[in-house]
């Protein structure tokens, strides 16, 4: 059965998805006009300027965080470690191409979520991909596939691997048994996951910043530590992305390798058209859908140029990792915590575990997020919300005890269906964001900050369903769960 699964996985990454996932981000790169490079100082702005008590839904700061929580997880830890281990530096430098030209996807998917959110009965935010397949493709039969791929890929089975590697590196470092990691998993996870969305917003609002910046300090401290040898690191990340490098090229399997690896690892580290983001994204409060999609684009580029960066250049520089070697002595999460350890002492173990756990259970949240949103999307709720919460919470404690090789395998399919099913959708529906991004630089031009409006607006193909971007928003109109 694995067998199977990881073959019809790796067909579905290497042979149709990488491209689908970077023509999308070439195709709407030049449709916004390089919007990531242009707009690059109104994302820090946008951030700047989000309200932390944003009215009915959460702040754009918030649902930033969220995303990032999910983005951000062992993936940049181990999962960079595990492309220099199989495509050599030269990876690195296809994650960063990948990254950029994801920011502009990134940008579309998660403006398009504002643009079709729905105000639910609670009286926040709902939307994503499900809803912008309805509401923009009059198709909810296949928003509510995406919907089941998502919350099983997102809702169940990533986080079991999250767990597991949580008490995998935690009982390896400790010595403490993984079922009293299992337990404490659990009992840290409810009270956040039975509280909702909005205090998921709340925790990763602060947990995720601090860890962000206390491992990129690290990284920082390293590489100033070595910072003669930064001219050769360069040189070797370009050299072996392009061949030129035949030393290292050869035994990282040569460009082929270096750019499947980079390009692999770093699209589902930083999950630019995955189809994931967006469901956080449109839980935020902002005054034009553009704003968010933005902050969103801005993930991306903290996620892979900056988290995933400072992991390859702590590898790099430390004496652990050879990249002339045919096989290296130690791989993913291991291979990074021994080049912190190599270059600052044995004493950062412990500190590294924490900061593993912390990115793996703050990914933890963000995936359940997005489940719940995808839950009340299917019109579950109440008491079969709670039943689900408590299923999630189960696999959280059966992840932490067991092997997940199927498993693992299973949710690479599933996130591939959804990604095709998510890219396919905006590529549909990219007029819609195009024109919302045209109405956000007409009105900077004229020095303005009005709120945007779905009707009757020149730069759209037509008016956006619902009443959520009218002039004045009804408030009292409300999308009972399950419909639109």
């Amino acid at each position: 059965m694995n067998a199977v699964i990881d073959f019809l996985a790796d067909k579905l990454y290497s042979v149709f998805l990488i491209y689908l996932l970077l023509g999308a981000g070439i195709y709407f790169t030049v449709r916004s006009k390089f919007v990531q490079v242009r707009l690059f100082p109104a994302m820090l702005k946008s951030i700047a300027a989000s309200r932390s008590d944003a009215e009915g839904g959460i702040s754009s700061f918030q649902a930033f965080c969220v995303g990032l929580a999910s983005r951000v997880g062992t993936g940049n830890i181990a999962g960079v470690a595990v492309a220099l281990t199989l495509g050599g530096p030269g990876a690195i430098f296809w994650m960063w191409v990948v990254a950029l030209v994801g920011m502009s996807t990134a940008f579309i998917e998660a403006t398009l979520a504002q643009m079709f959110k729905v105000r639910a009965d609670d009286g926040s935010f709902r939307g994503g991909p499900a809803y912008y397949i309805q509401r923009g493709l009059g198709s909810r039969t296949w928003g509510a596939v995406f919907a089941v791929l998502l919350i099983f890929a997102f809702g169940f089975a990533f986080n079991m691997v999250q767990a597991n590697t949580i008490a995998t590196t935690v009982s390896d470092t400790t010595d403490i048994d993984a079922g009293w990691i299992a337990v404490v998993l659990v009992v840290i996870s409810a009270p956040i996951l039975f509280g909702g969305i909005r205090r998921i917003a709340r925790i990763a609002e602060y947990l995720l910043p601090i860890m962000a910046g206390v491992y990129v300090l690290l990284a920082v401290v390293i590489v100033l530590m070595n910072v003669g040898e930064l001219p050769s690191v360069f040189g070797d990340i370009i050299s072996s992305a392009f061949g030129l490098n035949e030393a290292i090229g050869g035994t990282a399997g040569g460009i082929l390798a270096a750019m499947l690896n980079g390009v692999k690892r770093g699209l589902f580290s930083n999950e630019a058209g995955m189809g994931s983001a967006p469901n956080t994204a449109a839980t935020a409060t902002v005054s034009h859908p553009a704003k968010q999609g933005l902050i969103q684009s801005l993930g991306v580029f903290v996620d892979t140029i900056v988290i995933c960066s400072a992991t390859a250049f702590i590898v790099l520089v430390s004496g652990v990792y050879d990249p002339t070697a045919a096989e290296q002595s130690v791989e993913g999460a291991t291979l990074t915590q021994e080049s912190v350890a190599d270059q600052l002492g044995s004493w950062t173990t412990l500190p590294m575990t924490i900061l593993i756990f912390v990115f793996a259970f703050s990914s933890i949240l963000g995936n359940y997020s997005y489940a719940e949103i995808n839950l009340h999307f299917l019109g579950i709720k109440g008491n079969s919300l709670q039943a689900l919460r408590t299923l999630v919470l189960a696999a959280i404690g059966f992840g932490s005890l067991t092997a997940l090789s199927t498993v693992w395998a299973l949710a690479d399919v599933a996130m591939a269906g959804m990604a095709t099913v998510n890219l396919i959708a905006i590529l549909l529906l990219g007029k819609w964001a195009f024109g919302a991004l045209k109405d956000f630089e007409a009105m900077r031009k004229l020095g303005r900050d009005d709120r945007f409006v779905g009707r009757g607006n020149k730069y759209l193909p037509g008016d956006l369903p619902g009443h959520v971007w009218d002039a004045v928003e009804d408030k009292e109109e409300v999308v009972p769960h399950g419909r639109s």
